[in-house]
C-alpha cells in the first residue's frame, strides 16, 4: 500500500532531523569546541567568497614562490603564541613584535602577501574581515596547498590595538628539550598530542645555521652522522648565513616524513629530535610516522585549538584598514629591556 503524502513528509522531516543531528555530533567529535564569538559560518552571509578568494590568491603566489607556505605558518604560530591570534605580529612598532630577535626570520614578503589578501578581500566585501582571520586562513591554506589536509577553521576574530614585545620571549625555542617544550605549550592549554602534532609543521621550510649549530659542535650523539656531515658543509660556523631544510625527505610537501626523519635521528633542531627520546612523546612520533591520516587528524585539532587562543571578538579590537597599522594610526611604542632579548631564533 502506498505511503500517504503527509506520512512521507513526516518521515522525511524526521530523517532530516536525525541526519542533521548525526553531522552535528560528528563535527563535535571531529573538531575542538568553538570559543564564544567565533563561528564556522561567520562570513557566510557577509562575505561568502572569502575562503575561495584567499585560496585562489595563494595558489597564484605559491606558483611563483612555494616557500611562502612555510613562512605563512611561521607568522600564524608566532602571532598566536604571543597574546593570542590577534594580528599583533603584523603591526609596525618602535619596536614591534617582529623586530624582536626571535622574529628576525619573519619574511617581509609574506607580510605583504597577507596585506595583499586583505586588500583583495576588502575590495570584494568591504572592511569586515580582520587581518587576524586572514592570517589564520592563509596558514590553513598553506597546509592544504602543500599537500596537507583540507579543513574548516572558526572565524570572527578582531584585530588587536597593541602588541607585546616582551611576550615574544615566551615562544618555544629550537634548542629546548622536550620538558621545556611541553611546559611552554602547556601554558597555552595545549597538551602533549597537540605539541607533537603541531611541530609536524616542520615538514615545511628551512632554518638558519645558528638555530641548529649547537648540535654540530660538539656533535650531538642523537644526530645521524651522514646528516651531520652534510650540515657541517652547509654550516661551517654558527654565523653562516646558509639555511638547511627542516625535512630532508620532502621539504616542500606537507606530510608525515618529518616523523620518519626523527625515527632515523635526522631531525634538525634539538626540540625536534628530543621528541623521539622522551618517553612522553616517542610513541606519538612513531604513531604519526606510521599513520599520516592520524597525523593530519591531530594536526587539524591542534591547529584549530591554537587558532582560538585569546582571540578578540565582538566589540573588542577593530578591523584594520591596513594590516600593519591600527586605524587611527597612532604610533605604538613599547619599552624594552635589551638585556632580555634572546639571540637565538628559528
Amino acid at each position: 500500500m502506498a505511503t500517504p503524502p503527509n506520512s512521507f513528509c513526516s518521515l522525511f522531516f524526521i530523517y532530516s532531523i536525525l541526519l542533521s543531528s548525526f553531522f552535528l555530533a560528528y563535527e563535535a567529535q571531529a573538531y575542538p569546541p568553538v570559543v564564544n564569538g567565533l563561528s564556522y559560518s561567520f562570513y557566510s552571509q557577509t562575505c561568502p567568497k572569502l575562503e575561495s578568494i584567499v585560496r585562489n590568491h595563494l595558489e597564484k603566489e605559491f606558483t611563483q614562490a612555494s616557500w611562502q607556505a612555510a613562512a605563512l605558518l611561521v607568522v600564524f604560530f608566532h602571532d598566536c603564541f604571543v597574546q593570542g591570534c590577534d594580528g599583533s605580529l603584523l603591526l609596525d612598532g618602535n619596536p614591534g613584535e617582529r623586530d624582536h630577535p626571535l622574529n628576525r626570520g619573519i619574511s617581509l614578503k609574506v607580510l605583504r602577501t597577507i596585506d595583499d589578501l586583505r586588500n583583495v578581500v576588502h575590495n570584494e566585501c568591504g572592511r569586515i574581515v580582520s587581518c587576524a582571520d586572514i592570517t589564520v586562513l592563509a596558514a590553513r591554506d598553506a597546509v592544504y596547498l602543500s599537500g596537507g589536509p583540507n579543513f574548516a577553521v572558526p572565524l570572527g576574530r578582531r584585530d588587536s590595538l597593541n602588541f607585546s614585545f616582551e611576550e615574544v620571549n615566551n615562544l618555544p625555542l629550537p634548542y629546548n628539550i622536550t620538558s621545556v617544550t611541553l611546559q611552554t605549550f602547556a601554558s597555552k592549554n595545549l597538551d602533549v598530542t597537540n605539541v607533537v602534532a603541531l611541530v609536524g609543521a616542520h615538514t615545511l621550510g628551512r632554518a638558519h645555521c645558528h638555530t641548529f649549530y649547537n648540535r654540530l659542535s660538539p656533535l650531538d650523539p642523537n644526530m645521524d652522522k651522514t646528516l651531520a656531515k652534510i650540515l657541517n658543509t652547509t654550516c661551517p660556523s654558527t654565523y653562516s648565513r646558509n639555511t638547511a631544510n627542516l625535512d630532508i625527505r620532502t621539504p616542500k610537501v606537507f606530510d608525515n616524513k618529518y616523523y620518519i626523519n626523527l625515527m632515523n635521528r635526522q631531525g634538525l633542531f634539538t626540540s625536534d629530535q628530543d621528541l623521539f627520546t622522551d618517553k612522553r612523546t616517542k610513541g606519538l612520533v612513531e604513531a604519526f610516522a606510521h599513520d599520516q591520516t592520524l597525523f593530519f587528524e591531530k594536526f587539524v585539532d591542534g591547529f584549530i585549538r591554537m587558532s582560538q587562543l585569546d582571540v578578540l571578538t565582538g566589540n573588542q579590537g577593530e578591523i584594520r584598514a591596513k594590516c600593519n597599522v591600527i586605524n587611527n594610526k597612532r604610533p605604538i611604542v613599547t619599552s624594552i629591556n635589551v638585556d632580555e632579548m634572546v639571540q637565538l631564533i628559528y
